[in-house]
């Protein structure tokens, strides 16, 4: 998860840099709107999947490792899907972005389930 994360955010920081500097005079502006959509997305999940992997590395949690598995695909497949629509003008793309958005709601409840377990005994231990 670390790992993913530092090249997502590697991904994440250069697109934005080429986006403002270069795309933003090459593409129209709906084609920077889903550029911008999909770096938002990307930023946001990284942040979660680093967060992840950080408790991860003081308690194992297999509700987490998934969560974080279902949030790297989400984001590949729809920030990813965004930037190919965006550079491609291939409408193939528009039936990708979705479920990558699915993975992301699915990732979000394990997470959800996984904080919710590790609460469960917390108390447990009290």
């Amino acid at each position: 998860m670390l790992i993913f994360a530092a090249i997502s955010g590697f991904v994440f920081v250069a697109l934005g840099a080429f986006g403002a500097h270069v795309l933003s005079s090459a593409l129209g502006v709906n084609e920077m709107a889903w550029i911008r959509t999909g770096l938002e997305y990307q930023g946001f999940h990284t942040l979660a999947i680093l967060g992840l992997a950080v408790a991860m590395q003081r308690r194992v949690n297999l509700w987490f490792y998934w969560s974080g598995a279902l949030l790297a695909l989400g984001t590949v497949l729809f920030s990813g899907s965004l930037y190919c629509l965006a550079l491609s003008h291939q409408k193939v793309w528009v039936y990708v972005t979705p479920v990558g958005g699915t993975c992301f709601l699915i990732g979000w409840a394990l997470m959800l389930i996984g904080a919710l377990r590790l609460r469960k005994k917390a108390e447990r231990h009290e």
